[in-house]
């Protein structure tokens, strides 16, 4: 049976990796769960003496710091839990030999309209990155601590993450089309969103696989959030009067890549991926939802 520690488990992809093993695979995999408040990962010596303490095969790191804005005003905390703590979890994964997984974002990459032509499929997994914002350069150094330290590692970009749990897009948009009856959604960020719940499956098939590397897993398809919100309301029924607008209608303290869709050709060739497309994986959730 494989043993295996989830940090961040209060997360949209903790709770996932959860309802996941609890419904269907309980009987090969132990799964130890921690929120942030059980275990934060920014203190060395408790989660050390925790890693000692249950020798696991595998540690799932799902926590980080993911408020993109508030990454420009905190930029210490948003590198210490982005950056300096997977460094460390990376060094533990060499002493105490488990894998380590850990989720990165589209973010690194600089998401240019250029990009967007060059590449029509998303940016593939070994594009350099160049990240325009502080939370996207602290998930590249991130990755770059992994990668230097520990070859016992799995890295996984996702974009657009959308759930069961937590808050995201999907969310919101059911929220705001149940108060409003007009709304304006950006038309110049395009990417395609990522569902939690065919992130964990993916990568479960990785780890059954006992696969290494960076690999990219989101939805097929390339969108723009005017046109997720759209799909969202159509699927679901809701009269809204939505105005596709510009970024600069919506100003943020950290800059965001125009286009940011990645790759998935790479996992796509691993026996037993499955990528599904972004309208079918839409029509998943808001079924779950229900």
């Amino acid at each position: 049976m494989m043993k295996a520690l989830l940090l961040g488990a209060s997360g949209q992809l903790g709770e996932e990796w959860q309802r996941i093993i609890n419904k269907d695979y309980s009987d090969e995999i132990e799964l130890l769960s921690y929120t942030s408040s059980d275990l934060d990962i920014t203190h060395y010596q408790e989660v050390s003496d925790e890693f000692r303490e249950q020798n696991p095969d595998v540690v799932i790191n799902c926590a980080a710091f993911t408020d993109v804005d508030g990454a420009e005003d905190h930029k210490k905390r948003a590198r210490k839990v982005n950056m300096e703590a997977p460094l460390y979890l990376a060094e533990l994964s060499q002493q105490l030999e488990f894998k380590l997984v850990h989720y990165s974002t589209d973010y690194v990459f600089p998401g240019t309209k250029l990009n967007k032509r060059e590449f029509p499929n998303g940016y593939p997994e070994d594009h350099p990155a160049d990240p325009v914002n502080w939370y996207g350069k602290t998930k590249w150094e991130g990755e770059q601590a992994i990668r230097q330290t520990t070859e016992n590692h799995l890295i996984v970009r996702v974009s657009w993450l959308c759930g069961q749990f937590g808050s995201n897009f999907v969310k919101t948009m059911l929220q705001l089309g149940q108060e409003r009856n007009e709304l304006q959604v950006v038309n110049d960020q395009w990417g395609s969103p990522t569902f939690a719940e065919n992130i964990v499956k993916n990568c479960l098939n990785l780890l059954r696989r006992d696969i290494d590397g960076t690999y990219h897993i989101t939805s097929k398809g390339l969108i723009s959030w005017y046109d997720f919100a759209k799909a969202i309301f159509e699927m679901k029924n809701i009269d809204v009067s939505l105005e596709a607008v510009t970024s600069d209608v919506f100003p943020t303290k950290a800059q965001r890549p125009h286009f940011s869709k990645l790759d998935t050709e790479k996992i796509e060739e691993v026996e037993g991926s499955e990528i599904i497309d972004w309208k079918k994986g839409l029509r998943n959730l808001l079924d779950e939802l229900q």
